[in-house]
Order: C-alpha cells, then sequence, then structure tokens
C-alpha cells in the first residue's frame, strides 16, 4: 500500500528549575526593632534558600529486545515500534477496528468528498490494475475494469486502439495547523512527500504492495498531500495511503542508503511526537525525554517527563523487575506467554496489573485440500488420495477438534475460539455461519456418513474409506500433522491430535524447525503444497479482512514462482467471486458489511482451513500506571503512549522522594554480545532550535 548539506546545531531541550530566594535574618536578631536602624552596624548576611530539585516523572518501560533501528524504513522490529510511537504521534491511530485521525485534520472518506473515483483515459502502454489486482501495461488482451464497473459481469478485453477509460483513486489527507518538528522547523506536507521518495527510494517492503500501485503522492498545498492510485486499483484501506513525515530540512544532505547507517535516522531521529531520544546506552537503555513543542503541550502532555526504555528478554527477570520496581511497564514485546498464570495470580494478589486482549493475527489448522502434484490434473499413482477434497470431512474434521480445550488450558480462558478468518470480536462478524463446537460424537456420525468407517470398532485405530469418493476403498484416514518446534504450538498439536484420535482420525505429529517449516516452494512443505494439516497463524495490520489469502488467484504453483498465501490448495469460484466482490467494495457502501459476511459464510462452509484461536497481546505494570490499555487492532501498543504516567500518591512522595535515577545499572539482556562491551552513551545529534 502507499507507503540526504550535513549540519552542525545545537539542540536545546532542558527542563527549567524553578529558583527562588528569599532574605532571612540571623538566627537570634530581633524580628523587630524598637529604634531606628543603625546606620553604622553592618546587616546581617541575608541567606539564600536553595530550592528543591524538580521531581521529573519517570517512566521505565521494559522491553523484550533493543530496537535494531529507529529508521522506519529499515525494517524496524517489535521493541523499536514502541519506541517510535514517543518519537512520531500517528499520523492515523487504529482502534477499535476504526481509523482515528491523530496529525490529520480527518480520516478521507468518500462520503466528504476528500477521497474520489474519478474515470481517467488509458491507452496501450499504460500501467494499470487489472481485474485480477495485478499491476500490468496495458495491452490487447488485458481483462480489467472500464470506468463504472464493478462486478465481474461487466470486465472488458481491451482492444489496441480503442477508446478505454477506467477509474481511479484519488485521496487528500489534510495536517492539522501549526504542527512543528522537535526542533521547531514547521512540519509540512512537502515532508509526507520526501518520506514517500524515501520509501521509493529504499525499496521499503512494507510499502511494495501500494508503491506498485501508486501513480502519484504530491503535495497539493501546505497542509495537503494528494494520493492516486493506478487505473483499476481499488483499495478498502485507501485512508491509510499516507506517508508518515521525515524531516526534509535535516536529512535532505542524505542519501536514502546513507540514512540507514546515519544516527541521524537510526538512533536519534527527528520527530514531532511527545518525546525526543536523548541517549542510547548499547545493551541498556534508551532514555527519551518530553518534547516541549509536542502539539498538545497546552493539555498537559505527556503526562511523564522522561522515558527509559530498558531491555530485559528474559520473561522471569522482567517479573522481578517489575515487582522490585525498575520496570513500570513489560512490554508486550516481552514474551509474556508462558507466564500468564502467575501474573494472573500476581494480579489477583495486587501487586501488579496484568493486561490481555485478541490480536488480529489467527492460528489455524490449514488443510491439504489439493496438494501441488494434483496441478498437472493427472492423478498418478504416486499422488496422495484425496483424501480432503470432501467439505464435510473438513467439517467433521472441525467438530473433533477440542479448540476451546486449548483456549482454556493453553491461553488460560483469555481468547475465544474463532468461527471463520477473523477473529468474533470483528465489526464484519457474524454469527449466522456455520458453526462447529466440539463435538466428537458429532464428528464420528458425519465421518460415518460420508463413508469413513470404524470398520473394527476401535477409536483408537483410524477409519478407512468405503465408497468415500475420489478415495481406494480400504484407505487409512491417517493424516500428517506438522507445525513449528515452538513450545505453545507443541501444547496445542497434541491437544488436538488427542481429540481427532478420538474421532477415529489417526495422527502423525512432526515438528519442524522454523527454516524448514517455512522453505519456499517447490521443494518446501508448506510453499510447495505437500501436506495434510498444518499448524501456523496469518495475520493482517489491516482492519479490512483478507478475503484473498484463500482465493485461487493466491495459489502458490509454478506459474509465480511459488508466491501465494493459499497454502491449502483451495479452489472455489463461488467464493472467488464473493472475494472480488468484497474486495472491490469500498467501506461505508451500503453492500460492504452484506459482501464480506457472504465470504464469512462460505468460509465457514468449506473450511480451507480451520482457524483455532487468535493470537494474545500480553502486558503487565505497576498497579499505579495510569492510561495505559492495549486495543486489539492497534499496530503498536502504546499508540498512547503520551497518556501513561506513573500516579504516586502525595504523602508517598513527602515521605520517601524518588530515588536518584540509576540509568548506569546494566540490564541482564540475551542482545548483549558474550565479551562485556564497552557501554559509550550515544548522544543525540544537535538540530538548530527554531
Amino acid at each position: 500500500m502507499s507507503r540526504i548539506i550535513k549540519k552542525s546545531f545545537f539542540w536545546i531541550l532542558a527542563f527549567s528549575l524553578i529558583l527562588s530566594a528569599c532574605s532571612l535574618p540571623e538566627s537570634g536578631a530581633s524580628s523587630t526593632p524598637t529604634t531606628a536602624p543603625f546606620a553604622d552596624i553592618e546587616p546581617a548576611p541575608t541567606k539564600i534558600a536553595t530550592p528543591a530539585p524538580e521531581v521529573l516523572r519517570t517512566l521505565n518501560i521494559c522491553l523484550g529486545h533493543e530496537p535494531n533501528t529507529l529508521y522506519i524504513n529499515d525494517n524496524p522490529n517489535p521493541a523499536a515500534m514502541s519506541v517510535l510511537e514517543a518519537i512520531y504521534d500517528g499520523p492515523l491511530d487504529s482502534r477499535n477496528y476504526d481509523y482515528q485521525p491523530v496529525i490529520l485534520q480527518k480520516t478521507p472518506s468518500l462520503a466528504d468528498g476528500d477521497a474520489s473515483i474519478i474515470s481517467v483515459p488509458v491507452e496501450e502502454g499504460d500501467w494499470v490494475v487489472d481485474a485480477a489486482g495485478n499491476k500490468i501495461e496495458l495491452v490487447q488482451g488485458s481483462r480489467v475494469y472500464p470506468s463504472g464497473c464493478q462486478d465481474t459481469s461487466c470486465i472488458a478485453t481491451y482492444k489496441k486502439d480503442s477508446s478505454l477509460r477506467m477509474d481511479q483513486m484519488v485521496v487528500n489527507f489534510s495536517f492539522i495547523s501549526d504542527l512543528r518538528w522537535a526542533d521547531g522547523a514547521p512540519l509540512t506536507a512537502d515532508d509526507s512527500v520526501y518520506a514517500f521518495d524515501l520509501a521509493i527510494a529504499s525499496k521499503n517492503p512494507a510499502d511494495e504492495f501500494l508503491l506498485s500501485r501508486t501513480e502519484s503522492y504530491e503535495s497539493a498545498d501546505v497542509l495537503t498531500t494528494t494520493w492516486r492510485g493506478l487505473p483499476g486499483y481499488r483499495d478498502n484501506d485507501y485512508m491509510t495511503n499516507f506517508w508518515k513525515p521525515m524531516p526534509y530540512h535535516a536529512w535532505n544532505e542524505f542519501s536514502a542508503t546513507e540514512l540507514v547507517e546515519s544516527d541521524v535516522a537510526s538512533r536519534f531521529p527527528l520527530g514531532w511526537g511527545a518525546y525526543v531520544v536523548d541517549e542510547w546506552i548499547p545493551a541498556e537503555v534508551i532514555r527519551l525525554v518530553k518534547n516541549p513543542l509536542y502539539y498538545r503541550a497546552d493539555e498537559g502532555f505527556p503526562k511523564s517527563d522522561v522515558i527509559n526504555f530498558r531491555f530485559i528478554p528474559d520473561p522471569d527477570l522482567a517479573i522481578a523487575a517489575l515487582l522490585d520496581g525498575e520496570c513500570d511497564l513489560l512490554d508486550p514485546s516481552i514474551r509474556l506467554d508462558g507466564q500468564v498464570a502467575l501474573l494472573q495470580q500476581l494480579d489477583a494478589s495486587g501487586q501488579i496489573k496484568f493486561y490481555a486482549t485478541e490480536k488480529m493475527s489467527l492460528e489455524s489448522l490449514h488443510i491439504g485440500i489439493q496438494p501441488a502434484s494434483f496441478d498437472d490434473g493427472i492423478i498418478s499413482g504416486n499422488d496422495r488420495p484425496q483424501l480432503l477434497s470432501n467439505p464435510k470431512t473438513r467439517q467433521a474434521l472441525a467438530l473433533c477438534l477440542d479448540r476451546q480445550q486449548v483456549v482454556d488450558r493453553v491461553l488460560h480462558g483469555l481468547a475465544t475460539v474463532p468461527d471463520s478468518y477473523i477473529p468474533n470480536a470483528h465489526p464484519l462478524y457474524t454469527s449466522n455461519i456455520e458453526l462447529y463446537s466440539y463435538s466428537s460424537s458429532e464428528g464420528s456420525i458425519l465421518l460415518d456418513e460420508i463413508g469413513w468407517k470404524d470398520r473394527d470398532n476401535d477409536p483408537s485405530t483410524p477409519r478407512t474409506a468405503l465408497n468415500v469418493a475420489d478415495v481406494p476403498t480400504g484407505t487409512s484416514l491417517e493424516l500428517d500433522y506438522i507445525t513449528t518446534t515452538s513450545i505453545q504450538r507443541r501444547q496445542v498439536s497434541e491437544i488436538l491430535a488427542e481429540s481427532l484420535r478420538e474421532c477415529g482420525v489417526g495422527i502423525n505429529l512432526a515438528y519442524l524447525p522454523p527454516e524448514e517449516f517455512y522453505a519456499p516452494g517447490p521443494d518446501g512443505i508448506l510453499f510447495g503444497r505437500n501436506f495434510d494439516l498444518a499448524q501456523f497463524a496469518m495475520g493482517t495490520e489491516s482492519i479490512a479482512p483478507r478475503c484473498d489469502w484463500f482465493s485461487s488467484a493466491s495459489l502458490p504453483n509454478a506459474e509465480n514462482d511459488w508466491l501465494g498465501e493459499n497454502l491449502s490448495g483451495y479452489s472455489s469460484k463461488k467464493y472467488d467471486e464473493a472475494c472480488q466482490k468484497a474486495s472491490f467494495t469500498l467501506p461505508n457502501a451500503p453492500s460492504f458489511e452484506q459482501n464480506y459476511r457472504e465470504t464469512l459464510s462460505i468460509y465457514a462452509e468449506e473450511l480451507p482451513a480451520i482457524p483455532l484461536y487468535p493470537y494474545l497481546r500480553v502486558a503487565a505494570s505497576r498497579v499505579n500506571l495510569k492510561g495505559f490499555s492495549l486495543d486489539p487492532s492497534a499496530k503498536t501498543w502504546l499508540w498512547n503512549i503520551e497518556e501513561i504516567v506513573i500516579s504516586v500518591i502525595a504523602q508517598e512522595v513527602a515521605t520517601n522522594p524518588p530515588p536518584v535515577e540509576k540509568t548506569s545499572t546494566p540490564i541482564p539482556s540475551s542482545s548483549a554480545p558474550t565479551a562485556a562491551p564497552t557501554k559509550t552513551p550515544t548522544k543525540k545529534p544537535s538540530y538548530p532550535n527554531s
């Protein structure tokens, strides 16, 4: 989607001490003279009261690892994303499965006119997006949607020298006024266009899809940018096609390549957010101080004056640091999944606060419906029988999977068993679909009806085929179940394998290292589509569902160099049409919800994959932390970092003043090299204070 002159300056960011002085008489001197003052007596020396130092509100956030970079175009890791949230605010936040403007005046919409669809002429050789959603050079025979066409019934085949018009999306984004970079320079639309140019030059993988479908991104005025998509490209996430501004005035001397290695971008990026990076001690801490030019300063934000991001990869050490007061908040980048029971106990006893919410990503059991060996249309004796091609067989497997036990035992009851390819909390979810609550008896009955018979009346042995379509009689219902070596997946797969066996399904569990499990096709098991059952996760940052994960166009095969998300080999004309219609429908259109719910219904009926559970975001904090919350659809968990603060009781401040901050105390970190390095603090580069 649509997504370098070095100057030496001094960046003045200081917190002021309030100095007050008062004249006090010497001890024992009379405070009220009875006669006129003695002119020949020297006055008593004046004592200057030393004011108490200002107490800074410090917040210690502990991360699961050290940020790899703070440069957006260099693939920052999850810990870096948490730090970046303090440096850049917005431009849009995704909350409660909706987009909220932060430094934009509003979220663009077709209804309000700041987004529009216009008809434009196209001709041979122009770049367009075809009916299959691919970027192509328009040539004779290309199948495209002509202007005004919104479904497959009116797709046109381009003829050379013919007149053709196509629809083009145009979206305007307007900043709120008076935004400033932390050095005082005004933030303008040109900074966002500069960010777009950097993304192109950097070949940022996160932006590749959108960049390839963007015709132009330009300044319309000082505070407004305009995005234009390629003709034929309809994006139901169009309101996010805005590039996070980068400071042209500070970085324009550097090339895109130089910025990757430069401290000015990778360690001390200039932002407009609530905080600026003050110091980075490798393997220990990144210290941020409040930005006095933050646009919400008049509202009392940020609430904290200083943030120390410390790095503690070990969950046990992190929890100990939280209890000892060294950490105020354990960021979800710390893998706390295995400590949920302990965190719940500590929460119940009032020692900490525990947080958990479902994520957009779902763990699913993908079903090998059509292996790649079937693509030639010839089923030979070496090909696996079509054990899983019948949707009813897949439905029976869903009934035989005790997914609720997985949620209760492995996820501590903190998640909901999903019914389709989106979480049940998603606003597009509908319960008006086929549901598969665990029932080994119902699953067994359905298998029996299909022709999978328990001929020896022994549920511990696999059923065999009797008149099962496309399956030789006597074939054993025995399936290979593969996943990675992670502890959670081992726990889950063992529970599910046992419940499948109770239905008479033979299961052979295998745990593969990630590099083997995710190896590319055609030799890789997943992307080569050569498996029976495979457990893994798929997720998206888009609020709009990704129905195309299961479309025929997403099948990895020889024609597309084995790239694609539809690893099950599922192919359904009905589903493809429904997904195409849903993807082509834009938000707020009357049929938007209806079209997506049609894909959910077909998915739930045909089950190319069986959704198992949503992933969890888990965090913990001290009991007096205020302002922190987890949102299932937020791209970063510190989306409102300017509101987070440690609340200290006034009496405690008076009797127990905060200790001197120990920023040089090393924190255990697996990211530190074996040989102890010289940890030289890196100070921020200097910028002008305009």
